[in-house]
């Protein structure tokens, strides 16, 4: 029992060591243009999913979903957001695509995280995405607005919309 338990010791330092070696030696590709293996992509989206689950604190939006908030959260998704995440009209924007993995365009697919999740993501980022901290940028008050955006971001008032899409500049006076 001593020589098998020795043997899946050994054999478990090999493969970390191997692992690293692998890593540390150039082997692994880093380009962003680069397509992810399958595992790598479950990897990191399950390393994500745990991460934002154990760190994000039990807390309650303060924010209320009101349409002057939801307004305020647009002009606050428009500054900082929605050059990356997209528009209506544009639910893909021109980066996301150049992310690796590319951002989610969030009126293509909204986001299914609770609120206390989206906040821990908006504060502090995503490590190796691209995704900001707005943590040192933004209030949290800010970022609460910005999250109870994204949380009606299916169903946003007239006004809420208006921000996001401002009408076609006007024609020029015929001649």
């Amino acid at each position: 029992m001593k020589n098998f338990f020795l043997g899946v010791v050994v054999t478990l330092l090999a493969l970390a060591a191997g692992g690293y070696f692998y890593a540390t030696q150039g082997y692994v590709d880093i380009a962003a243009d680069a397509a992810p293996s399958s595992m790598e992509r479950h990897l990191a989206m399950s390393a994500m999913d745990a991460a934002t689950e154990r760190r994000a604190p039990e807390q309650k939006n303060p924010v209320a979903a009101t349409d002057e908030n939801l307004v305020a959260g647009a002009k606050l998704y428009l500054d900082h957001c929605a050059g990356c995440h997209g528009l209506p009209s544009n639910p893909e924007s021109k980066f996301s695509r150049s992310f690796n993995p590319p951002t989610p365009g969030f009126f293509k697919r909204a986001p299914d995280m609770p609120d206390n999740q989206n906040f821990y993501i908006t504060k502090h980022g995503i490590r190796w995405t691209g995704m900001p901290a707005w943590g040192p940028t933004l209030t949290d008050e800010q970022m609460w607005t910005i999250v109870t955006f994204m949380s009606k971001i299916e169903k946003l008032p007239p006004a809420a919309r208006a921000v996001l899409e401002p009408p076609a500049p006007a024609a020029p006076p015929a001649r």
